[in-house]
């Protein structure tokens, strides 16, 4: 007697959940990508106004250029009003990034469920083969018991 084939009956639905976890991971390793982007862009404004403050130091010693220090004010007013634009990119970004981990964490919590239900489907198909197996071998015991016992009378 050959063991039956297990066969899952939402297993449709486990690879639907397992494609939806690598689209998942894929959109949260893009949203991290931006997030260090708009990150690094932050942090070249930082740069780019701090040489600028590092300008207006030296452009008050010695003589007085009113129209490059002047420039040189607007430029630095410029700076920070892209700082403040990119906080809140990088602010969008990080919301993003928690929106996909928050949505990752939903389908692996999900993918996970139906993998429980399929190991519990499988242990019940286990279950159920051992008790026919089981049912088998006592009738083929009864089955040669009783023509031995026909046989001695």
């Amino acid at each position: 007697m050959g063991l039956a084939k297990f066969r899952y009956s939402l297993q449709s639905i486990l690879n639907i959940k397992l494609k939806m976890e690598v689209q998942a991971k894929q959109d949260f390793s893009a949203a991290q990508n931006a997030l260090w982007e708009e990150q690094e862009c932050l942090e070249g404004l930082k740069h780019r106004k701090a040489e600028y403050e590092r300008l207006a130091g030296e452009l008050l010693t010695g003589s007085l250029r009113i129209r490059e220090i002047e420039d040189n004010k607007n430029a630095i007013l410029l700076m920070e009003q892209y700082i403040l634009e990119q906080q809140s990119k990088v602010a969008a970004a990080e919301r993003r990034v928690e929106e996909a981990r928050e949505a990752l964490a939903e389908v692996m919590r999900e993918r996970k469920t139906h993998e429980t239900l399929k190991e519990k489907a499988f242990a019940a198909f286990l279950q159920e083969e051992n008790k026919l197996e089981s049912k088998a071998v006592d009738e083929l015991t009864s089955y040669t018991y009783g023509r031995k016992k026909a046989g001695e009378t």
